[in-house]
């Protein structure tokens, strides 16, 4: 299988774990009438909505440039992660409300807690599973959108969880008020995990700079080269899974255009090498140690 094929594999079996979690939460949120596992419903809502978004958005980012986009597809994988943190957030500040009205309120649940112990156990077990794949395919492409998704479905596997040992706590005491308790404190992992999606995928789609350890990366190589007189310049953005690089080197002034050339095929090779998915422009100069020289040569 290759690469584009496993990323749209990985996204169409999260839309159908999705699904199913979604269903079993939302039968045993009913039926019990707890606020802790309607709230979990929502959460996958968003999980649903959010898988559906990154099958869009892997599908379209494999796309080859054209006229309209010569760069490539691949901002489409930053902006799907980051209306993907944009649905965490908001699936938490409405279970905080929910929660909150019962906290002030009062409530009872409808049913002992079994059936939603049994949904919450399915959904952490599923969810673990398919995320642990979804990180493995975004870091074996380099995808966004998939590592966005999966960090999506690990939310839920600890506000899952969460939940799961509410409910067995509530069975245990009998005290109810410990599920909308239980619902703020999932509330709030949920915020955190949406603001850092969001925040790394609003970087790319700023064309922020690459993390310094990449950026380490490139300069490494440029400093262990012999051939180079010396380097500026260096840009580094990320487009989804592709690495845009442009560089200047410097050269020794009397070097001929295609050794200069073959220095630069061999730079480009190396950083690919390292960092892959990687567009390299390099722009030669000759280093100049007197201008008027250079001038009269011209």
């Amino acid at each position: 299988m290759n690469i584009s094929a496993e990323k749209k594999f990985a996204a169409v079996l999260s839309i159908t774990s999705n699904t199913l979690v979604l269903l079993f939460k939302i039968i045993a949120g009913v039926l019990s009438g707890s606020i802790s596992i309607i709230s979990e419903a929502i959460h996958s809502v968003s999980d649903f909505l959010a898988s559906v978004l990154t099958f869009f958005a892997v599908t379209r980012s494999s796309e080859p440039a054209d006229k309209e986009h010569p760069f490539g597809h691949g901002k489409y994988e930053d902006m799907s992660g980051f209306i993907e943190g944009g649905l965490i957030i908001l699936a938490g500040i409405y279970i905080i409300y929910e929660a909150s009205k019962k906290l002030i309120y009062g409530y009872e649940l409808k049913s002992e807690p079994l059936l939603g112990i049994i949904a919450m156990a399915f959904a952490v077990i599923a969810n673990f599973l398919v995320s642990q794949y979804l990180f493995y395919v975004a870091k074996k492409s380099d995808s966004v959108s998939l590592k966005a998704d999966g960090e999506h479905l690990r939310t839920d596997i600890y506000s899952s969880l969460g939940v799961l040992v509410g409910l067995v706590l509530i069975k245990i005491t009998g005290l109810t008020i410990l599920d909308p308790i239980i619902a703020i404190i999932v509330a709030l992992f949920i915020f955190r995990a949406g603001f850092e999606i969001s925040k790394e995928t609003l970087n790319n789609l700023l064309d922020s700079s690459l993390p310094d350890d990449e950026i380490d990366v490139i300069e490494n190589i440029l400093k262990n080269n012999q051939v180079i007189k010396g380097y500026k310049n260096v840009k580094a953005r990320k487009s989804g899974q592709y690495k845009r690089i442009e560089i200047t080197l410097l050269f020794n002034e009397d070097m001929k255009i295609k050794c200069c050339h073959s220095v630069c095929d061999q730079i480009e090779n190396e950083i690919k090498s390292k960092l892959p998915n990687s567009t390299i422009v390099i722009h030669a100069e000759p280093e100049v140690t007197n201008l008027n020289n250079t001038l009269e040569k011209c």
